[in-house]
């Protein structure tokens, strides 16, 4: 079963560590993401930049609106996702853990994704 993994992280602090740190903590998950790669679990998954380059879009009142920045102010930002094949909820709850950081605080939601007949399988 796939299973999406969505990182949460307080934007603002991640920030505040610079680029030097940020790849040093990010570097943290390398060992782990190799094993995923080599056991073939790992589909995909990358950091996403700041939600200050995200844009919303929505329908309101039959038109398209476009804005600047994520739907709703939050004190944790959605950081990074990462797609992996799972045998089971506990597999991907094992799975996630290790990609808890050590030298900065996540929160990493796991959910299950459903088959969309049609679509590329990821």
């Amino acid at each position: 079963m796939k299973y999406m993994l969505l990182t949460y992280l307080d934007e603002k602090a991640w920030g505040e560590l610079g680029e030097t740190e940020q790849e040093r903590v990010i570097s943290e998950c390398n060992p782990h993401i190799e094993n995923l790669l080599k056991n073939g679990k790992l589909l995909a998954g990358a950091p996403l930049h700041p939600t200050s380059t995200a844009t919303t879009l929505r329908l309101q009142d039959g038109k398209r609106l476009v804005t600047d920045g994520p739907f709703a102010e939050t004190r944790e930002q959605l950081g990074g996702y990462t797609l992996l094949e799972a045998d089971n909820l506990d597999e991907a709850i094992a799975i996630a853990g290790k990609f808890l950081g050590r030298s900065f605080p996540t929160a990493i939601e796991i959910r299950p994704i459903r088959d969309f007949p049609g679509t590329p399988s990821h």
